[in-house]
C-alpha cells in the first residue's frame, strides 16, 4: 500500500463495493426466480467478494491511521485478520454450496437456462472491470484477495454461461448442481489459500518467499560479519517485515561498526525489501547461539539474559 497512499485504492474498494452489491441483489432475484442454485451459488460467490472488499477497505483505513504509543506498529494487522475472517466465511459459503447441490442432483429443479445466460454475462463484464481497476491498485494481502475472489468469479460466471447453454441444448437440469459444486470448489480453494497465509503472518512465521538460510548467507557475505545468530524475520503486515539477529563483528570503533550496520541494511532492504531491522552487535563469541548469554560480569549476564 505504501506507494499509492490510501486514495486510490480506497476509492476503487468503494465503487467496486456499490456494483458487487447491486449485482447480489440480481443474482438473488434471478436465482429465485430461475430456480438456478448456480446463480444463487454465484449470489453467495460474489457475497463473499462483498466481504472481501468491505475488509479490504476497512483494513485500507487500518493500514493508513499512524502509530501510537500503545500501538508501536500501527494498526497493519487489522488488515491481517480482515482478510483472515473473510476468508474463513468463504469456507462456510462452500460447504453450505455443496450441501444444497447435492440435494439438487436428488432432486432436480427445472431450471430457466436463458436468464442464467443473461445474468452471468453481466457478471462476466462487471467482475472483469473490478479485476482490472483491483490490479491498477497494488498488492497488498487485502487487496490481492479481493483481487483473487474477482478473478475467480469471472471465470465461476463464465462457466454459468457455457453451463446455460449446456441446459438449453441438452435439457439436463443436474448440470446447473454440477456448476454449483465447481463454484464451491472455487471458493473453497481461494479460501484456504489466504487462511493460509494469513495464519503465518499471526504466527510470526518467515513471510511468504523467503528463505531464512538465503538472508543468513547474504548477511554473513557483508565485510566485516563474522557470524549470524538469533536471527528472527517475520511480518507486521501483508507488506511490512521486520527482522532482528546479533551479528559478531571484531573489536572495532563504534565509527567504523557503523558503515557495517548501513552495508546490513542496505543488502536487507535491496535484496529482501526488509526495512524495519533491529541488529544488535557483538565482538565476543557468545556462548550460547539461542539467548545467546555474554561473557558479562555475573550481574550484567543475569541481566541482559531476562531482556530477551
Amino acid at each position: 500500500m505504501h506507494s499509492h497512499g490510501a486514495t486510490g485504492p480506497t476509492r476503487v474498494l468503494k465503487i467496486s463495493l456499490a456494483v458487487t452489491l447491486g449485482y447480489i441483489v440480481l443474482l438473488v432475484v434471478a436465482g429465485i426466480r430461475a430456480h438456478s442454485l448456480a446463480l444463487l451459488s454465484e449470489a453467495g460467490h460474489n457475497l463473499s467478494d462483498f466481504l472481501a472488499l468491505l475488509l479490504s477497505l476497512v483494513a485500507v483505513y487500518f493500514q493508513s491511521r499512524p502509530a501510537s504509543s500503545t500501538k508501536t506498529y500501527g494498526y497493519h494487522r487489522a488488515g491481517v485478520l480482515a482478510a483472515l475472517v473473510n476468508a474463513t466465511s468463504l469456507v462456510l459459503v462452500s460447504f453450505f454450496i455443496f450441501y444444497e447441490a447435492v440435494r439438487r442432483i436428488q432432486h432436480p429443479e427445472h431450471v430457466q437456462a436463458s436468464v442464467m445466460m443473461w445474468v452471468a454475462a453481466a457478471g462476466v463484464v462487471m467482475n472483469g472491470v473490478i479485476t482490472l481497476l483491483l490490479y491498477r491498485t497494488g498488492g497488498d494481502v487485502n487487496i490481492r484477495s479481493a483481487l483473487l475472489h474477482e478473478v475467480g468469479d469471472t471465470l465461476s460466471t463464465a462457466a454459468v454461461i457455457a453451463g446455460g447453454w449446456a441446459i438449453l441444448a441438452t435439457g439436463n437440469y443436474w448440470i446447473d448442481s454440477a456448476l454449483s459444486v465447481g463454484i464451491g470448489a472455487l471458493i473453497l480453494w481461494s479460501g484456504f489459500g489466504i487462511v493460509r497465509e494469513t495464519l503465518n503472518i499471526l504466527l510470526e512465521g518467515t513471510p511468504r518467499g523467503m528463505k531464512l538460510e538465503k538472508i543468513e548467507s547474504a548477511i554473513r557475505a557483508v565485510e566485516g560479519v563474522n557470524d549470524v545468530h538469533d536471527l528472527h524475520v517475520w511480518s507486521i503486515g501483508s507488506e511490512t517485515h521486520a527482522l532482528s539477529c546479533h551479528i559478531s563483528i571484531a573489536d572495532i570503533p563504534p565509527s567504523v561498526s557503523e558503515r557495517i550496520l548501513r552495508d546490513v541494511k542496505e543488502c536487507l532492504h535491496r535484496t529482501f525489501r526488509i526495512d524495519h531491522t533491529t541488529i544488535q552487535f557483538e565482538h565476543v563469541e557468545c556462548e550460547v547461539a539461542h539467548g545467546c548469554v555474554m561473557p558479562l560480569s555475573e550481574e550484567d549476564a543475569h541481566s541482559h539474559h531476562h531482556s530477551h
